[in-house]
């Protein structure tokens, strides 16, 4: 489908108003009960650095902005000049940390998925989906859809420690 033909979709504006240039989806966020789990998840499993965290203790939560980014000299080692660059970057996730619930062995978050649905996933792309789903495999990390599963067998999910899905894909292999 040729990129005219979504262009042409009804509701989409013909042309983006000019105020707009410039604007960058920058994050999403999503809520996590024990915070040293996620963080271990998204760091030691899917490779993301964290690149800044805000304490509102008055409000009793955190957040912790990750990213993916392999080279790591490019983030800004003093503070505030590190939220502002962070701030003006895309795909950023955002964790935010609830103080307390990771204290209360029966609250959890709806993670979109189950009634009544809503959110429903991220998404990282990888180089080898296979080489990833093996080794998520490895890690113990449990599996909402492995590639066998299913029709799309060139898709994965894989479950972080809230029960959020995340799809793991591999871009060369839509081409074709």
């Amino acid at each position: 489908m040729p990129l005219s033909t979504l262009l042409d979709l009804p509701g989409v504006t013909a042309r983006p108003e000019a105020a707009t240039h410039g604007y960058v989806f920058n994050h999403t966020m999503i809520r996590v009960k024990d915070v040293a789990a996620s963080l271990d998840f998204y760091t030691r499993v899917l490779g993301f650095t964290p690149v800044h965290r805000q304490v509102f203790e008055e409000a009793k939560f955190t957040i912790y902005y990750l990213m993916l980014r392999a080279d790591r000299a490019a983030i800004p080692d003093d503070d505030a000049e590190r939220l502002e660059w962070v701030l003006g970057q895309p795909g950023v996730l955002e964790l935010t940390h609830n103080h307390g619930t990771e204290d209360d062995p029966a609250f959890h978050y709806h993670d979109g998925n189950g009634e009544p649905r809503g959110f429903g996933h991220l998404c990282v792309s990888v180089p080898d989906v296979h080489a990833a789903c093996e080794r998520f495999e490895a890690l113990g990390v449990p599996f909402q859809k492995r590639l066998a599963d299913g029709r799309m067998k060139h898709i994965a999910f894989i479950k972080d420690p809230d029960g959020y899905w995340i799809e793991i894909l591999q871009p060369a292999r839509f081409v074709g």
